[in-house]
């Protein structure tokens, strides 16, 4: 089980988040706070393995709010819920030690699969994020060579498997993938796991950075 903390300033942000997880089992939201004040006061009250917060805060802002807890609560985990998406502030925030950054466009599977992943050790970047700083770098030298050298592995994806990569790459859901492409959401979710395994990433972020490294998508 995993005990989360949502803070946002926003009452309306707030019951949405716990709408989404409410039919998440694996999930349990212990507590909430509208400032990052109220989040250091509220944490040693409760016993939780995540916060989820934004990072503009009336007050303490989510940079200082993080800085200040993971000083004190070292394996808190500490994950990003914001509509910015500009490098500095991704950057910043990991370099503070966060174990995610995830957009407020993002959907409820994408969410429950970050919680899950940041809950096993991971770190997650959310894909639109992970594409937009991809993009920067692609053309610079050194960023196209392959992990072995040789950027053969796509040739093992079959015609399907690479519309469903490029439709991934797009930002599509597997439920919008399917209708697009005239099959199940079970047969999308084979795809994807076989992009996952033949590709050797470990989640959507990691086969987007994949693709766009060898040009599959642009």
């Amino acid at each position: 089980m995993i005990n989360l903390i949502i803070t946002d300033d926003h009452k309306i942000v707030r019951d949405g988040l716990k709408a989404l997880l409410q039919d998440h089992s694996a999930v349990r939201v212990v507590g909430e706070a509208a400032s990052g004040s109220e989040l250091l006061d509220l944490l040693p009250q409760v016993e939780a393995d995540i916060v989820l917060m934004d990072i503009s805060m009336p007050g303490m802002d989510g940079f200082d709010t993080a800085a200040h807890i993971l000083k004190r609560y070292p394996e808190l985990k500490i994950v990003v819920l914001s509509m910015l998406s500009h490098e500095k502030y991704v950057n910043r925030m990991m370099e503070l030690g966060a174990s995610g950054y995830i957009l407020k466009n993002a959907g409820k599977d994408e969410l429950h699969c970050a919680l899950q992943l940041i809950a096993h050790g991971c770190r997650y970047i959310s894909p639109d994020v992970t594409l937009e700083l991809l993009r920067k770098i692609k053309h610079l030298p050194g960023h196209l060579q392959s992990p072995n050298g040789n950027g053969d592995e796509h040739r093992e994806l079959s015609k399907r498997e690479l519309e469903v990569l490029s439709l991934i790459g797009e930002g599509y859901t597997n439920a919008e993938i399917a209708e697009r492409l005239f099959t199940s959401k079970r047969t999308v979710e084979t795809h994807r796991q076989n992009l996952l395994d033949k590709t050797k990433s470990r989640n959507t972020a990691a086969l987007i950075k994949f693709a766009l490294l060898r040009g599959l998508i642009a």
